[in-house]
């Protein structure tokens, strides 16, 4: 190999990953998730948030035999697993009580998947 194409190498080999990494988090103006990290979500009213907090709500009175009347959903993260984790704040009354619960599913769209991971009654 020439000292020429020993160069070329080296400095692909060094500037590649930087300019990709940059790339990627300029993605559409914004920083690209982290994979493994929590990030709020921006519209609690987008379909899917609405459809991860209402199957919450319909698991849990299932599992729990609760009837427990989903109201709307207060605040809310994601994290990028192998689909996506939803981790939200869920306005629901017990009867005429009213109350806030704290709900993860676990949402794998492709394969028309979702499970509720925990869900309790919120106190703090």
């Amino acid at each position: 190999m020439t000292i020429k194409s020993e160069s070329i190498i080296l400095i692909l080999t060094l500037l590649v990953p930087l300019v990709l990494s940059d790339v990627s988090a300029a993605v559409g103006g914004r920083k690209a998730a982290m994979v493994g990290g929590w990030r709020q979500i921006k519209d609690l009213n987008a379909p899917e948030v609405q459809e991860a907090a209402q199957f919450a709500v319909t698991e849990y009175n299932k599992e729990a035999g609760t009837h427990l009347d989903y109201q709307s959903v207060v605040s809310g993260e994601t994290q990028v697993v192998a689909g996506t984790n939803y981790r939200l704040m869920i306005a629901a009354k017990d009867g005429a009580v009213p109350g806030n619960y704290e709900a993860v599913v676990w949402v794998k769209p492709w394969a028309h998947y979702k499970n509720l991971t925990s869900f309790r009654k919120f106190s703090g």
